[in-house]
């Protein structure tokens, strides 16, 4: 026994299911930033056990990006940070190619003002600042673009 159903039912439905799991959230109360996190805990271990780190632990999703406690591939315990965007591993003693001007200057190009508390600290560059609508925001950079990676 086959049921028909319209063009107008089937999208009807199609639309309660989409927006059902988007009314759970807010819900929920779930932050934008949890919402833009587009990796998984489990994701952030596999990245990082193929470039090399061992005895991940600690894996935790704070301050706009993914953090982790491991032992890199020459043995040394470090703390690392994932851009949940794009999974790229930030180091806590990589060095930065950016100085605090460059980073305030980068910041500027990307259409935040009042910028302050620059400071490069565990591999990445970290400031506040207030965005395009004049909210205060926390950000993490890359240490070498000076791009946005993560905001809180």
């Amino acid at each position: 026994m086959t049921q028909m159903i319209s063009g107008s039912t089937r999208k009807m439905r199609w639309m309660k299911i989409a927006a059902a799991p988007l009314a759970l959230t807010f819900g929920l109360g779930v932050s934008a930033a949890a919402l833009a996190q587009s990796m998984t805990a489990p994701q952030v271990q596999a990245r990082l056990t193929e470039q090399g780190y061992t005895k991940i632990h600690d894996v935790e999703f704070k301050d706009g990006m993914w953090h982790a406690d491991a032992k890199s591939a020459d043995g040394n315990d470090v703390d690392v940070r994932i851009d949940p965007a794009t999974g790229k591993v930030y180091p806590e003693d990589e060095v930065s190619k950016l100085s605090e001007a460059d980073v305030r200057a980068s910041l500027s190009t990307q259409g935040y003002t009042d910028v302050h508390d620059v400071d490069f600290d565990d591999g990445v560059w970290k400031a506040k600042a207030k965005n395009a609508a004049g909210n205060k925001v926390k950000l993490r950079l890359d240490p070498s673009t000076g791009k946005v990676i993560g905001k809180d």
